[in-house]
C-alpha cells in the first residue's frame, strides 16, 4: 500500500453526493463557522463587557487601531508579526503531525536567554552578519533542544505531551531566569539582566520602512525569515513526502505503524522542528528588538498564538492575516486600555473570548459536518465508536 493511497483511505467519506455550486457554499458557511464567527463573537463580547464597566466599545477599538497603526505605530505592529508568526508555524508542524506541543513559552524564554547572555560576547570576535546567523541558528537548537525529552517519552513510552511540555515550560522558564540572573548577568548593573547588544549590531532594517522619529530605525528583517517560514512550512506539509507520513501520522497513529511508518522519529522529527522555529521566534525578538533580556521578561507569545492557528485552520500561509490582526490588537491595545484607564491584559480576554467561541462553533460545526479540520477527529466516528 503506498503512503498517498493509504492519506486517501483515512478521509472520511462524503456523507451524500453534492454538486460543485453545494461544495463551494458549504466551504465558505464552514470557513466563516470555524474561522471568522468566533472573532465576531469575542469582538462582540468584549464590547459588552466594555459598556459594561463604563468604557465606550467603539472608542476604544478606535484607539486599538490608532495605537497599532497611525504614526510610527505600525512599525511596532509588523515586528511583532515575526515572533507570533514563527511560533504559529512551529505549531502547525506539531499540531498537523498530532501532537500538542505547549511548550513553546518555555522554549521560546530559554533560547532567548541563551542567546542574549551569547551575543554580547560574539559580537566581540565575530563579523555582525555571522554573528547573527551563528545567534539565531543557536536559539533555534535551543528551542528544538527543549522538545527532545517530550519527544522521547513520546515516541517510546506514549506519555501524554501536553503534560511533559507543560512541565518542561515550568522548567525552561526558571531555567532563562537563573541564566539572566547568573552567569549571563551585566555585571555592570544591579538590575537582572543580560548585556545589551550594540544598537548598531542588530537585524537590519527592510528598505523603505526606516523611520527618523522611532527609537529604532525600521522594520528588521526578521518579518521576511518569518514570512518565508510560513511559505516553507505550506511547502513542506503540503508538497513533501514527509509532509505527508507527518500528516498521515496527526491522522491515525494505529494507521501510520500499519503503513510501516516510523512513528517514533516522526514524532522526534516533528518536535524539533517545532521546537526549531519557535526559538527561532525568539531570535527575532531579541536580535530585531530588544537587543538583550531581562529575568522578569515573558511576553507568553505562546498563549495569543494557539487560537491563531486553528482559526487558520492548520494553514501555515493562512494563518499570516490571523498573526497580523493580533499584532494590531496587542500593540493597538496597550495605548487603548491606557486611554480607557484598563489593564493591557484586556487583549488577552479577547483572546480567551475567541478560544472559547472556537470550542463551541467547532461543535455546531463537527455536527453539522460529521467531520473536523484538526487531525484525526471525526464527530461520526467518535459517535460510532461510542454507539458500538
Amino acid at each position: 500500500m503506498t503512503e498517498t493511497t493509504a492519506a486517501v483511505e483515512l478521509r472520511e467519506p462524503p456523507p451524500r453526493e453534492v454538486t460543485g455550486g453545494q461544495a463551494q457554499l458549504g466551504r465558505v458557511s464552514d470557513f466563516f463557522l470555524r474561522s471568522i464567527l468566533p472573532l465576531v463573537l469575542a469582538l462582540g463580547t468584549g464590547a459588552i463587557i466594555l459598556a459594561a464597566i463604563g468604557v465606550d466599545p467603539i472608542q476604544y477599538y478606535k484607539d486599538v487601531y490608532s495605537g497599532g497603526v497611525q504614526f510610527a505605530a505600525w512599525q511596532d505592529s509588523l515586528m511583532r508579526v515575526a515572533p507570533l508568526l514563527l511560533i504559529a508555524v512551529g505549531l502547525i508542524v506539531a499540531f498537523r503531525a498530532g501532537i500538542w506541543n505547549l511548550g513553546m513559552d518555555g522554549q521560546f524564554l530559554l533560547a532567548a536567554a541563551v542567546i542574549s547572555g551569547l551575543g554580547s560576547r560574539f559580537e566581540e570576535h565575530l563579523p555582525n552578519t555571522i554573528n547573527l546567523l551563528l545567534l539565531s541558528l543557536i536559539a533555534g537548537a535551543v528551542g528544538a533542544a527543549w522538545t527532545i525529552v517530550p519527544a522521547l517519552l513520546k515516541a517510546r513510552y506514549e506519555l501524554n505531551e501536553i503534560i511533559t511540555t507543560l512541565m518542561m515550560t515550568f522548567i525552561g522558564i526558571n531555567l532563562a531566569q537563573i541564566l539572566v540572573k547568573g552567569p549571563f548577568q551585566d555585571p555592570t548593573t544591579t538590575t537582572p539582566q543580560t548585556r545589551a547588544f550594540d544598537f548598531t549590531a542588530l537585524l537590519p532594517s527592510i528598505p523603505g520602512t526606516e523611520s527618523t522619529s522611532r527609537r529604532w530605525p525600521g522594520v528588521h528583517v526578521g518579518l521576511l525569515v518569518a514570512v518565508a517560514a510560513a511559505f516553507v512550512v505550506w511547502f513542506l506539509m503540503s508538497r513533501t513526502s514527509l509532509g505527508l507520513r507527518l500528516q498521515v501520522l496527526g491522522a491515525s497513529m494505529r494507521s501510520a505503524r500499519h503503513m510501516g511508518l516510523d512513528v517514533p522519529r516522526l514524532i522526534i522529527v516533528a518536535f524539533l522542528l517545532s521546537g526549531f522555529f519557535v526559538g527561532l521566534a525568539a531570535a527575532t525578538e531579541i536580535l530585531g528588538v530588544k537587543g538583550y533580556q531581562r529575568a522578569d521578561w515573558n511576553p507568553a507569545f505562546g498563549l495569543w498564538v494557539v487560537p491563531l492557528v486553528f482559526l487558520a485552520r492548520l494553514h501555515a500561509i493562512g494563518v499570516i492575516p490571523y498573526v497580523v490582526l493580533l499584532s494590531l490588537a496587542s500593540i493597538g491595545g496597550d495605548y487603548a486600555a491606557q486611554n480607557a484607564g484598563l489593564t493591557p491584559q484586556f487583549t488577552l480576554l479577547l483572546v480567551g473570548l475567541t478560544l472559547l467561541f472556537m470550542a463551541l462553533t467547532e461543535w455546531i460545526a463537527r455536527r453539522a459536518a460529521g467531520g473536523s479540520y484538526l487531525p484525526g477527529v471525526s464527530y461520526r466516528r467518535h459517535r460510532a465508536e461510542r454507539a458500538g
